[in-house]
């Protein structure tokens, strides 16, 4: 699904900027270095999965190349993922790294399936995981299935060397009432 490329980038923020604006709950959730994928998989109680919606090469987002560091209008691979609990969708997914500091790195993210990206990223001690930032996530830049306002979401960029992986997380209604905040 393409994205429009919007005139101003949009804003993420650090922990200390949203604070109190968040719950407690919100905060741990939006806020925890560990892998989401870890922590989903124990609420799931080990019925967690992954079902990829789109990836391929794009133009990334403004808001995408400012946190990568590369220019406006970059190439990038894209991939746009479901994470499953039970059955229900409980968070979307995109990540993005430019395809200038992709090709030759090693990495192949077209051959992930049906995997996690956070249990490789999270598995190879070369990443090193950058502040996480949170905002509410443009609606228009949900599949239409899961098309909301004022959902939270968090992000954070992974590097290894010249290598860059944003990932971005928007943590779904049907999560929040599995986590116990409705």
């Amino acid at each position: 699904m393409p994205h429009t490329l919007l005139a101003q980038p949009h804003q993420w923020q650090t922990a200390a900027q949203l604070h109190p604006a968040l719950s407690a709950t919100q905060q741990q959730w939006l806020f925890d270095q560990e892998s989401l994928t870890r922590r989903l998989t124990q609420i799931s109680h080990d019925c967690f999965s992954v079902t990829p919606l789109q990836e391929g090469w794009q133009t990334l987002r403004l808001d995408e190349t400012n946190a990568l560091g590369v220019p406006t209008n970059s190439q990038g691979w894209v991939r746009e993922v479901f994470l499953r609990g039970n059955g229900e969708p409980w968070v979307f997914a995109r990540s993005v790294a430019a395809r200038s500091a992709l090709e030759g790195s090693g990495l192949d993210l077209a051959q992930l399936g049906s995997r996690s990206l956070g249990e490789l990223l999270f598995s190879d001690r070369a990443f090193q995981r950058g502040e996480l930032e949170a905002s509410h996530y443009p609606a228009d830049w949900l599949p239409a299935e899961v098309r909301s306002d004022d959902l939270w979401a968090r992000r954070s960029c992974f590097r290894r060397g010249k290598l860059a992986v944003l990932v971005a997380e928007v943590f779904l209604p049907a999560f929040w009432v599995a986590a116990g905040q409705s």
